[in-house]
C-alpha cells in the first residue's frame, strides 16, 4: 500500500506548523529532533545563566514552559499530523522540545548537567524502553508528546543519580 503524503504548503494551519515544527527546526535535514532538543537546551542554558534564578525558582520556571509546551502541543501535533497526512511526522519536533525539558526539569543551569540531560534524552526517546513505546501508541498528537516526556522522565530519573554521585 502506498501512501501519499500531503503536499505541506497546502492546507497549512500556520500557528499548528510553526508550533508543531518548533519554528521549523523540524524541517531541517539530518535528525530534526535531535536538532530541537539541541535548540530546547541551549535556549534553556542560555536563560538559566542569564537570569541566575534561584533553584526553585528554575524548577519552577522550567515546568510553567514544559506545561505550556505540552498544552499547545498536543493540538499542534495533532493538527499537523493531519494536515501532513502521516502518523507521528519527523517533522513534528514539540514533543522534543517537552521531553528536553522533562529532563532538564531539576538540573542545575551548568552546562555538564545541561549535556548530560541532552544526551540521556536522546538515548531514552531513540531506544523508548517500556512504557515509552506503548505511549507512542495513543491517539493524534496525545501520543506524540507523552512518549517524549516519559524519556524525558527516565532521563531524569538517570541524571538526578548521576547528579547524586557526580
Amino acid at each position: 500500500m502506498t501512501t501519499t503524503k500531503a503536499n505541506p504548503a497546502r492546507s497549512r494551519t500556520a500557528w499548528a506548523w510553526l508550533t508543531g515544527t518548533f519554528l521549523d527546526i523540524g524541517l531541517l535535514p539530518g535528525g530534526p529532533g535531535t536538532w530541537a532538543a539541541g535548540a530546547t537546551a541551549v535556549i534553556w542554558y542560555f536563560a538559566a545563566r542569564g537570569s541566575h534564578p534561584s533553584a526553585t525558582a528554575l524548577t519552577i520556571g522550567t515546568l510553567i514552559a514544559l506545561a505550556v509546551v505540552t498544552i499547545v502541543g498536543v493540538p499542534a501535533a495533532s493538527i499537523v499530523e493531519k494536515e501532513s497526512g502521516r502518523q507521528d511526522p519527523g517533522h513534528v519536533v514539540i514533543d522534543e522540545v517537552a521531553g528536553q525539558l522533562t529532563a532538564m526539569l531539576l538540573a542545575p543551569s551548568d552546562i555538564g548537567h545541561v549535556a548530560l540531560a541532552f544526551v540521556l534524552f536522546r538515548f531514552f526517546d531513540i531506544l523508548k524502553p517500556p512504557p515509552v513505546r506503548q505511549l507512542e501508541r495513543l491517539h493524534g498528537g496525545l501520543g506524540i508528546m507523552v512518549d517524549d516526556i516519559a524519556a524525558g522522565i527516565y532521563a531524569l530519573l538517570v541524571g538526578l543519580i548521576v547528579h547524586h554521585w557526580w
